[in-house]
């Protein structure tokens, strides 16, 4: 017989689109993971009942509530999950804090440094993550280990882009991602932010940048699109750029690296597969490579399907669980945390200053 798993109630701040994906991850993870935590979907809230009761009865949630605070105090919840717009991540994540439940954010971690700084005081030793999920593509994952190994020796050059049309639609004003009051920014915190985490994941410290930014629609009050000229750390130099304007591209999450041994690219609309090229190979035989990161031997390639079978968006959160409920049980770190995200809040706030005064800004 199998030993009796702890239960943890969730409680789900949000009923949006990236809250069924948490949703689903809730639901499937005990089927991929092993690990000694069912997870149960206590209680979802929203500001509209009927969305928020639709959202209950499609994906299991146990109860319907309005107000967030009673629930984030309710002492039969251990873990809360925040799905909102970011104006809203700060003062629920302080709240649950405070009540030392487990938290799970969504990202840009908050609204300024100054909120993300207190968050991160305010969790202290209490579990948490930040749902950066990138991280967990089995090829992002697999890059991570080839550059680790030296694979790639001195680094030179690193390009992250993210590009979508989404806001490529003048009359998009309303919806909470194109106002400056419930977001903060637009493509700044809604897609540079996945970049810059994975270029902190994968090469290391920011040194220095200059930014841009750009709003293409008339009316609107955050940025369509943002670009950067960057220094390492490692003393490599990197270009970023962001847009909702990226007429062709659904969802282009892109990143690429050079080194003195070879080079290696990642785009999340192949997200199965990473180009990989080697230079300590005879000239004779040098040529980019296209793996297929689905096994054997590649990172979660035992969690999911066999080897050819290939996984999707989805896998990405549920693979982000599954490592956090294991940390937990170990009692280990677990990362990306709300520390990791307050570095990615850092860069963020900087863009900002340096777009707005056309200036270098030194990490």
């Amino acid at each position: 017989m199998s030993p009796r798993r702890q239960s943890l109630n969730i409680a789900m701040i949000g009923h949006g689109f990236i809250a069924r994906a948490h949703s689903n991850a809730f639901l499937q993870v005990g089927h991929f993971f092993d690990s000694p935590y069912e997870l149960i979907p206590k209680v979802i809230c929203g500001r509209d009942r009927e969305k928020t009761q639709e959202m209950a009865s499609l994906w299991g949630w146990q109860e319907v509530a309005s107000d967030w605070r009673s629930v984030v105090e309710r002492p039969d919840i251990q873990v809360v999950d925040i799905a909102t717009p970011n104006l809203l991540h700060a003062p629920i994540a302080l709240a649950a804090a405070a009540a030392r439940k487990m938290i799970w954010c969504e990202k840009p971690l908050a609204m300024s440094v100054k909120e993300a700084e207190a968050m991160c005081k305010a969790v202290g030793n209490v579990p948490n993550l930040v749902w950066f999920n990138y991280r967990r593509v089995p090829a992002v994952a697999f890059a991570k280990l080839l550059i680790e190994q030296g694979r790639f020796g001195q680094i030179y050059h690193y390009r992250g882009l993210y590009l979508n049309q989404s806001g490529n639609n003048p009359a998009k004003t309303s919806a909470w991602r194109y106002r400056r009051d419930q977001a903060g920014s637009g493509a700044l915190g809604d897609l540079l932010s996945h970049s810059i985490d994975l270029a902190l994941y994968l090469n290391g410290p920011i040194a220095d940048f200059a930014a841009m930014s750009h709003t293409f629609a008339p009316g609107r009050d955050v940025d369509d699109a943002v670009a950067l000229l960057a220094r390492f750390a490692n003393g490599s130099v990197g270009t970023f750029e962001a847009t909702r304007y990226g007429v062709g591209c659904r969802n282009r999450n892109m990143f690429q690296i050079h080194g003195s041994r070879g080079m290696l690219a990642f785009d999340l609309e192949r997200m199965n597969r990473l180009e990989f090229f080697d230079a300590s190979e005879p000239g004779e035989l040098q040529a980019a490579r296209d793996i297929m990161v689905t096994g054997p031997n590649h990172p979660y390639w035992e969690n999911f399907w066999k080897p050819g079978h290939e996984i999707g968006y989805e896998h990405t959160f549920i693979a982000t669980l599954g490592d956090f409920l294991q940390a937990l049980s170990r009692g280990d770190p677990f990362h990306p945390n709300f520390d990791d995200a307050l570095q990615v809040q850092r860069v963020l706030e900087a863009v900002v200053w340096s777009a707005d005064s056309a200036t270098w800004v030194k990490m």
